[in-house]
């Protein structure tokens, strides 16, 4: 019989106040969801994670744990609001994860890094492996070397990006030149300007592309300025040590409109619906940040959590599943994360049809977790 229970996880502490709960932070507890087949003995788990995405109702959840494993979804310190999020804290909510499993039997993980998920889990595992860290990108501490942290036994990369800071740049709108006016835009490097595209053209894509990168750039150095800025603000002995602020303009991939740039079944839209509209809603990726969030989260150059870079060091076995309609984690996202594993003990999986969630294809979905499940051996 498949039952499902609430874990409370032990939460690592960070070493700054950035969770706004003074409940969250006094519970000392990060909280996970396992189902299981209470049939079974304790052997494999499977952990869903993602920095910042509540994966409590995980959709894989029951599916795998009806196969015989038992299936896990984290919620980290930062679910539903990745505002002053920090990569190397959700690492030790990982950590904390994997710990207790294996105080409760499990002599077996398997990490599955699923959207989102995917460069927290290569950093995760190549830290685990090989750990060195010691600061965020901040210079705050954040001792991953000295945190004992348990390698997983093999590692997924289900329908997922590379990382936040790539996914994020690519979707950077470069018209945007005064961070404070959105529509005030340069027409010559404006995807939504028709005179441009689509079909946009190799010269077109290679500037705007750069440009995007460029963006990303002067954010980062703009933000370490502001964070030795605030030293001038001190009273008596105090002074505040980070910033909120906003980005705008954080859905503009050409891939969302020209369909013949890195090609699959999908449509032209995003995640969020149309990118036009996505571009300057809340409610999508990355337009709420701090000063020092920005550095670890979404700081193309300075942010840790990016597969391309963390995988050519990670011993474990990797697979890569992505959807051929997925439009959020493309086929070159897959194809460069399986190709930058350093060894032949991996695995790259297209399912046929499925778009980044599977709505309305449960069927796919199911098949998704038969492939994790076989490849958890």
């Amino acid at each position: 019989m498949l039952t499902r229970e609430l874990l409370p996880v032990p939460l690592t502490p960070g070493g700054r106040l950035d969770i706004n709960s003074g409940v969250a932070r006094l519970s000392g507890k990060i909280w996970a969801t396992l189902w299981k087949d209470d049939r079974r003995p304790a052997g494999t788990a499977v952990l869903i994670v993602h920095p910042s995405s509540n994966f409590l109702g995980h959709y894989a959840l029951e599916e795998l744990a009806s196969r015989g494993v038992a299936a896990v979804g984290l919620a980290t310190r930062y679910a539903g609001n990745d505002s002053a999020l920090i990569m190397e804290n959700c690492v030790l909510d990982v950590g904390a994860a994997i710990r207790h499993l294996r105080e409760l039997g499990y002599d077996r993980i398997v990490l599955v890094g699923n959207s989102g998920g995917g460069g927290l889990a290569a950093l995760y595992q190549a830290q685990a492996e090989n750990p060195a860290i010691t600061h965020t990108p901040a210079g705050d501490p954040a001792d991953l070397a000295a945190a004992g942290l348990i390698p997983a036994d093999r590692l997924v990369m289900a329908m997922a990006h590379p990382g936040r800071a790539v996914v994020y740049t690519e979707g950077l709108d470069p018209a945007i030149t005064d961070e404070h006016l959105p529509f005030d835009r340069d027409p010559e490097l404006d995807m939504f300007e028709p005179a441009n595209g689509p079909v946009y053209s190799p010269e077109f894509v290679t500037r705007y592309r750069q440009a995007q990168i460029d963006r990303n750039r002067r954010i980062t150095g703009w933000a370490l300025q502001q964070i030795e800025a605030l030293r001038a603000h001190t009273r008596g002995s105090e002074a505040p040590d980070d910033l909120p602020f906003v980005v705008h303009g954080t859905a503009a991939d050409l891939r969302f409109l020209d369909l013949t740039l890195d090609p699959s079944d999908r449509i032209a839209r995003t995640i969020w619906g149309s990118p036009w509209v996505a571009n300057f809603l809340p409610a999508s990726l990355g337009h709420l940040t701090s000063l020092r969030s920005w550095l670890s989260q979404w700081s193309y150059d300075r942010s840790r959590a990016n597969a391309y870079r963390e995988l050519p060091g990670v011993q474990a076995p990797v697979m890569v599943v992505y959807g051929s309609a997925d439009c959020a984690a493309f086929p070159s996202h897959a194809r460069g994360m399986y190709d930058a594993v350093g060894h032949q003990r991996r695995e790259l999986v297209e399912i046929k049809g499925a778009d980044h969630y599977f709505q309305g294809r449960p069927d796919l979905a199911a098949t998704m977790c038969d492939h994790i499940v076989e490849w958890a051996g």
